[in-house]
């Protein structure tokens, strides 16, 4: 079982910043791709940025030119920069993982960092 843990949420006014961090017990050479999710209440889970094992980076529109997901293979650690926060940014923020092989495909989760925004 891969082992994802986020920390670096927090209380933050709006156009603030934040580092959020997401260490995974296997290697990056095992995970086809991680990604960032985030939940607000009442809505749902909603993807908005990935990395994949070659590097290549994808944003949804809501976050794009503000976030920033980037990995330290030596850590084994994903990381999101989100910068210009606004009060619609409040969620819970999970780190996501992906791994496939001939198998099938394997989803892992961590447990969730919550990220508020406000004055």
């Amino acid at each position: 079982q891969v082992q994802l843990v986020e920390s670096g949420g927090g209380l933050v006014q709006p156009g603030g910043s934040l580092r959020l961090s997401c260490a995974a017990s296997a290697t990056f050479f095992s995970l086809d791709a991680m990604g960032w999710y985030r939940q607000a209440p009442g809505k749902q889970r909603e993807l908005f940025a990935i990395i994949g094992s070659g590097g290549t980076t994808n944003y949804a529109d809501s976050v794009k030119g503000r976030f920033t997901i980037s990995r330290d293979n030596a850590k084994n650690t994903v990381y999101l920069q989100a910068n210009s926060l606004k009060p619609e940014d409040t969620a819970v923020y999970y780190c996501n993982a992906v791994r496939i092989n001939r198998c099938g495909t394997y989803t892992y989760w961590g447990q969730g960092t919550q990220v508020t925004v406000s004055s």
